[in-house]
């Protein structure tokens, strides 16, 4: 196993990075404080070249290659934020790259790594089968880009705590999101240099939470950047004794703080990234005084950025969704909708269903789909239509 990086390797990766990985702003976020009951800071990496922390490690491993392994190309396996990053640097350097990616990888991610330059070959269900797909390409020749077991790789992602430090002397809790562990070890190294009293905590998502006793390793998240279930050997020596704590989230709180960062702070932030938020704004990082949390990437499908942000607001209550009964005659409808607008609700959808339900003769079932001010507003219209003699079911 290679040894970790030291200051020294991250400092020298920091003047290979200088005009090609942007310095990321941070902000304080008043709605968050509020939430968390503490000053609360963003280090907006979503904003970073390619949309995550990635091009760091990436651009530093391919300037660090020699002339006879530039020739030969890079390979990589990722899900997607690697991939890009990998892609983006090699057109960069005028270097071949060949990307394995699984075959349920967002599009998005897909996509922007072809627009890159770079070969991109759809193979497993999972990085670890994007990765075994990927080692016939090393074997002749080309230079293997991991994306979190590498210390050159490492050093690069350490950089964004360089900057961190500078930005922030005086906050007390990082909160970083964990997949194979390559960002949380950057800047992990970084922090104990520049700030040694520093407490860092690491988030994971529910469903891949290897380095959590008894956690959960596979099944669905919308996570995806952090849908590892094996940090690596080296990842996890660094993090085992940089890291102060480690702590989960579950897919639910991910997606509110996903539309949280929409709404109220205005950055477009993907599953992975918005981990940091939701383990801040849940209370559960701990420690006192001002949190930073790391927003480690913004490449979310648009598709998926609707599909959260619905459940999220219908959770939230405002969205609800009924099914009642209505007479079977002309302006029943009607009549309905007009007691609903009185109670300032917006009507978003309606559909009859006549059969598959138990309906009595001379009724009709409909389903509706109401935007409401929140769960309060919710229980006040269900109320409002128990009086006004529409038995209601709420479906969610």
């Amino acid at each position: 196993m290679a040894e970790a990086p030291t200051i020294a390797h991250l400092e020298a990766a920091r003047e290979r990075l200088e005009g090609v990985a942007r310095v990321t702003p941070v902000s304080q976020s008043e709605t968050l404080g509020r939430r968390a009951g503490r000053p609360v800071w963003l280090k907006a990496e979503n904003l970073q070249r390619t949309g995550s922390f990635k091009i760091r490690g990436a651009a530093n491993k391919l300037a660090t290659l020699t002339p006879e392994e530039r020739e030969r190309g890079v390979v990589a396996a990722s899900a997607g934020n690697h991939a890009q990053a990998v892609a983006w640097a090699a057109r960069e350097a005028g270097i071949k790259a060949t990307i394995y990616v699984p075959e349920d990888a967002p599009m998005a991610k897909v996509d922007a790594t072809r627009g890159y330059g770079a070969e991109v070959v759809l193979s497993g269900s999972g990085y670890d089968e994007a990765e075994a797909a990927s080692r016939a390409s090393v074997d002749a020749g080309a230079t293997f880009v991991h994306a979190f077991e590498d210390p050159v790789v490492i050093a690069g992602q350490g950089t964004l705590g360089l900057e961190l430090a500078e930005q922030l002397p005086d906050v007390s809790t990082v909160v970083i999101p964990i997949g194979g562990g390559g960002l949380a070890s950057g800047i992990a190294i970084a922090l104990r240099d520049r700030l040694p009293r520093v407490r860092i905590v690491g988030v994971q998502c529910e469903s891949f939470a290897p380095l959590v006793p008894d956690g959960k390793v596979g099944g669905f998240t919308i996570a995806d950047g952090i849908a590892v279930k094996r940090p690596g050997k080296l990842t996890s020596v660094v993090l085992e004794e940089l890291l102060d704590d480690v702590v989960t989230v579950a897919d639910d709180e991910i997606a509110a703080a996903i539309v949280l960062l929409l709404e109220r702070v205005k950055l477009v932030v993907e599953g992975a990234g918005a981990a940091s938020v939701a383990a801040v704004v849940a209370g559960r990082v701990g420690g006192e005084g001002a949190v930073c949390a790391i927003l480690s990437g913004g490449n979310i499908d648009a598709s998926t950025l609707i599909e959260v942000s619905r459940y999220s607001l219908t959770k939230g209550g405002r969205f609800l969704a009924v099914r009642t009964l209505i007479r079977d005659r002309p302006g029943s409808l009607v009549e309905l909708l007009t007691l609903i607008a009185g109670e300032r609700v917006n009507v978003i959808d309606v559909e009859h269903l006549r059969e598959g339900f138990d309906i009595p003769l001379g009724d009709t079932a409909v389903e509706l789909l109401l935007q409401t001010r929140d769960e309060e507003h919710c229980r006040e219209v269900l109320a409002r239509l128990e009086e006004w003699g529409f038995p209601t079911e709420r479906l969610r």
